[in-house]
């Protein structure tokens, strides 16, 4: 994520609004603002020729090649402003098609901005006029024409500056659209439809519901909520779920006003969770990034030190805490909107990646179809290997190359981040990044981000790539031990050049390394780690949700969802039960069914990745349980990212009629670039912020005594509400997979069966099992087909009375003819000797279907 440090790169007023006249004349602050007295009073950066042409317009060739915008500036110094006032800035400009950055500022670091406005100039002169209120006294202020950043050389030309006080202050007014708040992508068609009415009525008001054709096809009345504090609105719900025909086009209408279009169907959530993850592959370093796979999302390969990139292959220490060595740490992901790469935040995505791919094997409703080979748009179609998992290994590969080499100080530790020297400004594709980069200090926290994901490594890469599992479990248990030896090695907070992610508690980072090393290894060493940490009992589901510095709840969901044989499984389970109903209390009793409820009432930096994760833990504890209002939980959860909400707006590009298009990005950039595109579709924005404390410009000059659902806006520069991160996304991933496997929330399909599964002996590297399906209904089988997945490292070897095949993880026993037929309450049985590599847990499978049915 982007720190707050880069205040001079980025931000301030997005209003434009004419003067308003005082009783005497404003006076001009620009000196000689129409050149009518040649350069006087202006400046340009070294090697920039300042030309006042015969038209009277100052001209200069820009020369091409340059990094940042800053690196060629045209400005003037000694502007005076006075806190308080608003002022009016206007000038004309042409300039080829380029955008140019105009900026009201400091004159030294870190350059405060009072006005940033980035307009897109074209050959013809255009003029420009911005209004923005001054938050400071200044007799220093500097005007500043940022023109660099350009790979060819160009001409821009400015006239008519000026800066008159006096000016109507800027007032942001959001257009909200529609009073009629719903879920503007889908709803499942036997799931909850829930919506919300902004209206001063405090009595019931009768509703509609149309069809694409107009007809009307349910009514009734609203529920009066009264006052939302999340939102200072008075607001009425409506249900309408009795409604479950599929079809496309449907509004609904109250108080006099008609919502954005939905439909009622599963299908858009199959083509979300894909989307969610094929974001990554274009969020890559280190590769070329293919238009014919991600069309319009085509860039040449960022940091692999091809000029005027320096490149990750060959990266040292930072001058912080030298060392001498180099790493290749090429690869992985961008971890947001820069170009920085991050251990720790880099962990929790590609675990909930990599849980995506679990979870289709475990959970009841999971789908392993859904996650095969080929279900991507990424290189590695078509290789034999789940693309989720191609995915993820990209990200794999990067944290494994940051772990500190064997012979040195700090062996088996983790780098805490890489990334560049300085900040880089808006617009800068990865390949064009000019800064140095460095390796930050090795930290506990990034250790045990790499042990948890590296054990988990283990288990799904096992049947796909054994070399690979094998590298990934050793590198586990060396940053376990590096982890044990150095446990309080501290990132450290602020920093230049990329976020700090510094983590001050670390016994959640140690419970979920240690869960995640016992459920792929299933050691006593690791049980014991597990059921000793404090977390192992504590109640880890807390009002304000999990992310990347909270990690207990990923340990304790994973003890709860994932096959192992932990003593206290099952009150394990029942946590994850208790900790999922304050969630669903409060997607129940919220007028927007919003899953988010923090203490304070404070929405925190990327509350739509807190509301997602509350989600999560509700939907395992579907998973545990079966009961149906988890379920609906999470459905009507949804609703509020997509569309259900104050604003009215889908924080999902490419999902709702208002979705969020312009999130802070260095290449995604078409607002400050129209050549550069927006994120791709299934891009999750990070929502309403109203810590006022970690706000950019933007938000400051903009949402100021805004309720915490109002603390957005969809623009570039407001990084602390409208950043993209690709540990947001994997949380929508997670849950929009989740949502794609209800189907249409219909009731699931079980069989009437039972399967018992006895592991009757092991020894090494072996195992003798025994599997009995037992027909608990009233018709006989007649021909019956057995699957489960294996939790870990397992494979067949030798099977008897049944017919076995493995794929992956996946196992499938058929009749052998003379035992296909299965009476009620009978049974019949079939056995196998299965192989396990040394170290690796043998944890016996949960889920098993009957001729395609999970047997419930």
């Amino acid at each position: 994520m982007t720190a707050l440090g880069a205040a001079a790169a980025l931000g301030a007023s997005l209003l434009a609004a004419p003067p308003a006249q005082a009783d005497d004349e404003p006076v001009e602050q620009i000196t000689n603002g129409d050149f009518s007295d040649g350069t006087t009073g202006w400046w340009a950066s070294a090697g920039l020729d300042l030309v006042v042409n015969d038209e009277g317009v100052l001209c200069v060739d820009v020369p091409g090649g340059t990094g940042d915008p800053w690196d060629q500036i045209i400005g003037q110094n000694d502007i005076p402003l006075v806190s308080g006032e608003s002022y009016a800035f206007s000038f004309s400009a042409s300039g080829a098609g380029r955008p140019v950055r105009a900026l009201i500022q400091e004159p030294v670091d870190p350059w405060r901005t009072q006005l940033d406005e980035r307009p897109v100039l074209t050959t013809e002169t255009s003029s420009h006029e911005y209004v923005f209120t001054s938050s400071a006294d200044m007799d220093d202020a500097q005007v500043a024409f940022q023109i660099g950043g350009a790979v060819e050389d160009w001409v821009f030309c400015l006239d008519d500056v000026s800066l008159l006080g006096g000016a109507e202050p800027p007032v942001y007014q959001p257009d909200t659209g529609p009073r009629v708040r719903v879920n503007q992508v889908a709803y499942l068609p036997h799931g909850p439809k829930n919506a919300t009415v902004v209206t001063d009525s405090e009595e019931s008001l009768p509703w509609e519901l149309t069809d694409t054709d107009g007809a009307v096809v349910a009514e009734g009345d609203t529920v009066p909520y009264g006052l939302d504090a999340s939102s200072g609105q008075n607001v009425h719900t409506v249900d309408f779920g009795g409604v479950t025909q599929a079809g496309q086009g449907y509004t609904l209408t109250a108080d006099g006003e008609t919502s954005h279009p939905f439909a009622i169907s599963a299908a858009p959530y199959a083509e979300l969770a894909t989307d969610a993850l094929e974001f990554y592959y274009t969020q890559r370093s280190g590769i070329e990034i293919l238009d014919e796979i991600a069309p319009g999302y085509g860039r040449e390969a960022g940091h692999v030190g091809v000029a005027p990139n320096q490149g990750d292959t060959e990266v040292t220490c930072h001058h912080s805490e030298p060392c001498d060595y180099a790493l290749d740490v090429s690869g992985g992901w961008y971890d947001a909107g820069d170009h920085g790469k991050y251990v720790v935040n880099g962990g929790i995505s590609v675990h909930q990646m990599m849980s995506v791919y679990e979870r289709a094997h475990t959970a009841p409703t999971g789908n392993p179809d859904r996650v095969s080979d080929s279900s991507l748009a990424i290189p590695e179609r078509d290789n034999g290997v789940p693309d989720v998992l191609d995915e993820a290994r990209w990200q794999m590969e990067f944290l494994l190359s940051m772990q500190v080499p064997e012979g040195e100080e700090l062996a088996g530790m983790a780098h805490h981040k890489v990334h560049d020297e300085r900040w880089t400004g808006l617009p800068l594709m990865p390949a064009a990044d000019p800064q140095p980069r460095y390796l930050h200090p090795p930290s506990t926290a990034a250790t045990l981000n790499l042990a948890a994901t590296a054990a988990q490594c283990s288990r799904v890469f096992a049947p796909y790539d054994t070399e690979f599992a094998a590298e990934c479990l050793t590198a586990a248990e060396t940053a376990w031990e590096a982890a044990v030896a150095n446990p309080e090695r501290y990132a450290a907070a602020g920093g230049e050049g990329g976020g700090p992610y510094d983590d001050d508690t670390l016994v959640d980072e140690f419970y979920w390394a240690a869960a995640e090393l016992y459920l792929a290894t299933g050691a006593g060493t690791y049980e014991e780690a597990v059921t000793s940490s404090p977390m192992h009992t504590e109640d880890v589901f807390t009002a304000s949700g999990f992310d990347w510095r909270w990690t207990a709840p990923l340990g304790r969901l994973q003890l709860a969802a994932l096959p192992n044989g932990l003593p206290d499984r099952d009150e394990v389970r029942a946590s994850v039960v208790e900790g999922a109903e304050q969630y669903l209390a409060n997607v129940e009793e919220h007028p927007y069914g919003l899953a988010y409820a923090p203490d304070d009432g404070v929405f925190a930096w990327g509350s739509n990745n807190l509301v997602l994760n509350n989600l999560v833990v509700v939907a395992t504890a579907y998973d545990l349980t079966g009961e149906p209002r988890f379920r609906d939980a999470v459905l009507e959860g949804m609703d509020y990212i997509l569309g259900r909400n104050a604003l009215n707006q889908s924080y999902v590009t490419g999902y709702g009629t208002n979705d969020a298009v312009n999130q802070h990005s260095r290449w995604y950039a078409n607002q400050l670039d129209p050549a550069l595109p927006n994120p791709p579709a299934g891009t999750l924005s990070g929502g309403p912020n109203s810590d006022t404390g970690t706000w950019d410009p933007v938000a400051q000059a903009n949402l100021e005594g805004c309720a915490p659902q109002f603390c957005y806006i969809d623009h570039i520069d407001s990084w602390a509400t409208n950043e993209l991160t690709i540990n947001w996304n994997s949380t929508l991933a997670w849950v929009s997979a989740f949502v794609t496997d209800q189907g249409d929330a219909s009731s699931p399909a079980t069989a009437s069966c039972e399967v018992d599964y006895v592991v009757h002996g092991e020894w090494t590297g072996r195992f003798n099992t025994q599997v009995t399906v037992r027909n608990t209904g009233d018709v006989r089988v007649e021909g019956w087909e057995v699957a489960w997945s294996f939790p870990g490292a397992q494979s067949l070897d030798r099977h008897w009375s049944g017919v076995l095949t493995q794929s992956g993880h996946a196992v499938t026993a058929g009749d052998a003819e003379w035992n296909a037929a299965i009476a009620p309450d009978g049974e019949a049985t079939f056995g196998f000797i299965g192989t396990l590599p040394a170290g690796a847990a043998n944890a016996v499978p949960e889920r098993f279907t009957l001729n395609g049915a999970v047997c419930g």
